[in-house]
């Protein structure tokens, strides 16, 4: 029957097909491909990062990798190579077809492609597990950057509002891909998030009405007492997002979502609320409000009164504690967005950000001049741009000034706001280099609102420039109880980890921000004095190699290099720092004479630092390097000037 033979044909003509893959040496090719492939991705992944290429490069090598792949193997089916070079593959048994010998001498060739291959993507798999068990990685008003820094060059600790490279960049810095804060381990039940609102009205400016919906219900169910409220700054990291409601409230550490919508027309405003269950996604309490767009406060107060009987919370009734709003006292609604738009343009940590923000400040209290919340991110906003972006004397003076003035005039308005008396705290501490005072008014804004994260942490960071590292520890672990995604704390959590000798968990902690905030400036820089302390050399200058910002880099490997062999090169590093730094960094120069035991000249540039007021030095009494010379008769007096006490709980390095 002709459909039998046409049957048989191709059973007998398939074993010649395969044959012919294997005298071609198809499969040898495609394996060879596969494992060349595979090892330059991960060569990439590892090389990049230390010349600031960009993530997408890797991509589209990935993709270029792929789209070679169907071409290596057609090219390996036509053509073969010969020692006359690379001729097209001639038909088997055909007078022109190489003799089998041949063939297997090549093969053999290809084998010992594969083999070597194969055994160098042994050897960098072997190293990755090695550097995963070896670095763990589990890791505002308030807010002022890392006090190891110069004044010009400090860096905000803004969490950027999503992170979707951070497990690619854990793995590029050699951290385990898994660097992101593990959820608590319980959960009260009494806790919430309040995520963003959806703007459903069509207009981009309407977020900000929106946005300023769910932040005044963050601020007002704060008010209630064992009610455990997550911070703007890790809530709003999950707008649209398309996560389960039971991820996020395990990445918040939270039992209970309130989300939901606005929509304004006109005059009239419509919102819907919905609290959820965050782990099964149930909802508990649902309403929709039509109302006049004037009666937005009583609208918020509604919802902040009906998911408190949801969730059986009552207000605080601690002593002294006084419930606080970021409202307008006239119910300027205006005004109140002009709010809203400072808050967000100052979340976006840039020096236009900051300028934007001041501006919108300025304009709402303008438009109701007893805005005392406005006044106090006024002072602190100017207090960011004087202390990070400005270098110019006569500028930052000017801006000093106007942080000063803000301040003051929110403390007039409203004795009893938490966020005036933070931002003078802030200012006491940042720019005044006031200790004293700075707790004082740190401790009158935690006694005002005592659940207020950004309050904690500033207490906390104030109380190490005092020498009490182990309370700034505890004081930023509760802080991220409440603002678990704050990348920027979690790298302060590691270096007062580090002041303790806690290596270990001061790694972990770096290695969560990292996670948070993939790229972000000192990170790299911090993890630098951590292997410096371990003693780490080669890993020192590798993490100070991946250092994003230019200036902390510079920094880095000169101190990284003083605890190496090679001493020409630590003196040129030293030299060239002092050449392009003097004025910025003179704390940091302070530094690298103490790991070089120079006291002489760690004492003198310490003197640099105070007479230009350098905010390093509020990092003195949690410093391993300069702690070294805390014994000299110099150190306490230097200590007696700047204002500090002469007592520390951190470890001085040996």
């Amino acid at each position: 029957m002709p459909g039998g033979e046409s049957r048989g044909a191709v059973t007998r003509d398939r074993p010649d097909f395969f044959e012919e893959l294997k005298r071609r040496h198809v499969v040898r090719v495609a394996i060879a491909y596969a494992l060349a492939g595979w090892l330059l991705v991960q060569v990439a992944t590892q090389v990049f990062p230390f010349f600031n290429i960009p993530n997408w490069t890797v991509r589209l090598v990935v993709v270029l990798i792929a789209i070679g792949f169907p071409i290596a193997v057609a090219f390996a089916w036509v053509y073969e190579l010969t020692p006359e070079g690379i001729r097209r593959t001639a038909p088997a048994g055909s007078p022109e077809a190489r003799p089998q010998q041949e063939h297997r001498h090549i093969g053999r060739k290809l084998n010992a492609v594969i083999v070597t291959v194969l055994v160098l993507a042994v050897a960098l798999l072997g190293w990755r597990l090695y550097v995963v068990r070896h670095i763990p990685a589990t890791s505002s008003v308030a807010s002022a950057g890392n006090g190891r820094q110069g004044a010009a060059k400090q860096n905000a600790g803004t969490v950027s509002s999503a992170v979707p490279d951070s497990i690619a960049h854990a793995v590029a810095s050699g951290l385990h891909p898994d660097a992101v804060p593990a959820p608590s381990a319980s959960i009260p039940e009494k806790s919430v998030a309040v995520l963003p609102f959806a703007s459903e009205s069509g207009q981009n400016d309407q977020q900000f009405f929106s946005d300023g919906l769910s932040d005044d219900l963050i601020t007002a169910l704060s008010q209630f007492a064992g009610l455990k409220v997550i911070s703007r700054d890790s809530a709003f990291q999950f707008r649209n997002s398309k996560d389960t409601s039971a991820k996020i409230g395990m990445l918040l550490g939270v039992a209970h979502l309130l989300e939901g919508s606005v929509q304004r027309a006109g005059d009239e405003v419509r919102i819907t609320a919905t609290l959820v269950n965050a782990a099964d996604g149930s909802i508990l309490w649902s309403q929709r409000y039509d109302k006049p767009y004037k009666d937005l406060f009583a609208l918020q107060d509604a919802i902040t009164q009906s998911v408190a009987a949801a969730l059986k919370a009552k207000l605080l009734n601690a002593p002294g504690a006084v419930l606080q709003s970021d409202r307008p006292p006239s119910g300027n609604l205006a005004a109140y967005i002009a709010y809203q738009h400072g808050m967000a343009y100052a979340a976006l940590g840039t020096e236009s950000g900051v300028r934007q923000a001041i501006a919108a400040f300025n304009d709402a209290t303008r438009l109701d001049p007893k805005y005392a919340a406005a006044y106090a991110r006024l002072s602190a906003t100017w207090t960011t741009l004087a202390v990070q972006f400005l270098s110019g004397a006569a500028e930052i003076a000017q801006a000093k000034n106007a942080a000063r003035r803000a301040a003051a005039t929110a403390l007039e308005l409203d004795p009893d706001s938490s966020l005036a008396h933070a931002a003078q705290a802030n200012l006491l501490r940042v720019v005044n280099m006031d200790w004293t005072g700075a707790e004082a008014e740190y401790r009158r804004a935690l006694q005002l609102a005592p659940d207020d994260a950004a309050a904690q942490f500033g207490l906390g960071n104030l109380l190490a420039t005092l020498g009490q590292n182990r309370q700034a520890v505890e004081l930023t672990r509760q802080s991220l109880g409440r603002d678990p995604r704050h990348a920027g704390w979690y790298l302060w959590l590691g270096a007062f980890s580090t002041a303790l000798g806690k290596l270990d968990d001061a790694r972990t902690a770096i290695g969560t921000a990292m996670g948070l905030q993939p790229g972000a400036a000192a990170y790299h820089e911090q993890l630098a004095v951590v292997e410096i302390l371990r003693g780490e050399t080669r890993a020192a200058l590798a993490a100070a190699e991946r250092e994003t910002d230019p200036s902390w880099r510079e920094i880095a490997m000169t101190l990284a290099s003083q605890i190496g062999a090679d001493r020409v090169a630590a003196d040129a590093s030293l030299a060239k720092l002092i050449k392009d730094q003097a004025n910025v960094a003179p704390y940091q120069i302070a530094e690298v004479y103490a790991l070089r035991r120079d006291p002489d000249n760690t004492f003198k540039w310490l003197d640099r630092a105070w007479t230009s007021r350098d905010p390093g030095l509020s990092y003195l009494l949690s410093d391993p390097f300069i702690l070294r010379y805390r014994a000299d008769p110099r150190f306490a007096t230097f200590c007696k000037k700047v204002g500090l006490p002469t007592t520390t709980d951190a470890v001085a390095m040996k």
